[in-house]
């Protein structure tokens, strides 16, 4: 079964082969999100084209015995997750930064958006809690052991071993580290998740290994403390509401499959 949309620049076929049957929703997520892509033809890039999407499984997956979880492809330049939408609900009321910034992006960055697509926007602030100093602060400190400790890993390309081996650190992860404080600390005080920064400058200097990683190190540290303080004073609920999130789930499933 064929997807209902095309990719821009992938036919028909490449496009099936990324995004399951029943996709309900496709958006531009990493570094195009963000306003902070270097196209491939800037010697200094190290950015791919990543998608995330959400589908309805087959019916076999809810009532019969076969498993759905996710499916993830790379081709070409693109780098693309679609989660079921189980998976991705369970994602949501734990805060996750990368799922959770699909129901916040700028409109033309959804390559895809159905009906039931737009039923979980509609809803985004059911997952808006204070779980999110968790989500963001423990992926932010992921980041920053990575940053230096785990330099010339196997996920790394040539092109960034060789900007690791330049600047001492992996400016990439760093990037990551300090964007992911900062949207952290605006949406734990505004409950509004930034996707698409304003201070894309700053964070494209950081790729580019024009901040030192003491610079670095200082921001970050100043951020960690921000973010804790945000979390104190939030005005978002402590968690998620559970059975509301799980009314919207079961209408979508029922919905896509045609089931009362």
């Amino acid at each position: 079964m064929d997807t209902e949309f095309q990719i821009k620049g992938l036919s028909q076929e490449e496009t099936a082969m990324l995004c399951p049957p029943h996709t309900i929703m496709l958006g531009y997520v990493g570094s195009i999100s963000h306003g902070t892509y270097v196209p491939s033809d800037d010697p200094d890039s190290i950015d791919d084209k990543d998608i995330l999407g959400v589908c309805v499984a087959d019916e076999r997956v809810y009532f019969g015995l076969q498993k759905f979880e996710q499916r993830e492809k790379k081709y070409k330049e693109w780098d693309s997750v679609v989660y079921e939408l189980r998976k991705f609900i369970s994602l949501l009321l734990k805060s996750n930064p990368n799922v959770l910034g699909l129901l916040w992006l700028k409109r033309e960055n959804y390559i895809y958006l159905s009906d039931s697509g737009q039923m979980l926007i509609d809803n985004r602030d059911l997952f808006s809690s204070k779980q999110a100093y968790h989500a963001f602060s423990g992926y932010a400190h992921g980041q920053l052991h990575r940053m230096e400790h785990m330099a010339f890993k196997g996920y790394m390309g040539d092109k960034r071993k060789r900007l690791v081996k330049q600047h001492g650190y992996d400016t990439k992860n760093a990037a990551h580290l300090i964007r992911l404080l900062r949207m952290g600390i605006e949406f734990l005080t505004t409950g509004h998740l930034f996707v698409f920064r304003e201070d894309a400058s700053d964070l494209k200097d950081i790729k580019r290994g024009l901040w030192s990683l003491d610079k670095i190190k200082l921001e970050a540290e100043i951020l960690f403390q921000l973010a804790r303080e945000a979390y104190i004073r939030s005005p978002l609920p402590a968690e998620p509401d559970y059975n509301v999130a799980e009314k919207l789930l079961m209408g979508i499933i029922k919905q896509e499959l045609g089931l009362r």
